[in-house]
């Protein structure tokens, strides 16, 4: 099993309608590691780490949202372990604060 770890930008309406919760949840459910926070800019940002599959039902699953968003565009990258340091102490998936 390969393990990725992949960073997202998510724009559209994205913030105010549980983007960041819906994230989370569906990373946990899916035993994968990172965050997720806001973007001063209006979009939502997420670091997923995990197994390939895992991490690409992940991605799929954001183009979607919950149901009160409007995904315009996701931008997807390859990133390092290092970006993994941001999580709070403890957690597998971290909400951050605002960037």
């Amino acid at each position: 099993m390969t393990e990725v770890i992949r960073q997202i930008t998510v724009r559209g309406r994205v913030q105010g309608v549980g983007f960041r919760a819906f994230v989370e949840f569906q990373a946990i459910k899916l035993d994968l590691e990172g965050w997720v926070r806001n973007r001063r800019d209006g979009s939502v940002e997420a670091l997923l780490a995990g197994p390939e599959a895992a991490v690409a039902a992940m991605i799929e699953l954001c183009r979607q949202g919950p149901s009160a968003s409007h995904v315009a565009a996701l931008a997807d990258e390859p990133a390092s372990a290092d970006a993994l340091n941001l999580r709070r102490a403890g957690e597998r998936f971290s909400t951050l604060p605002t960037l």
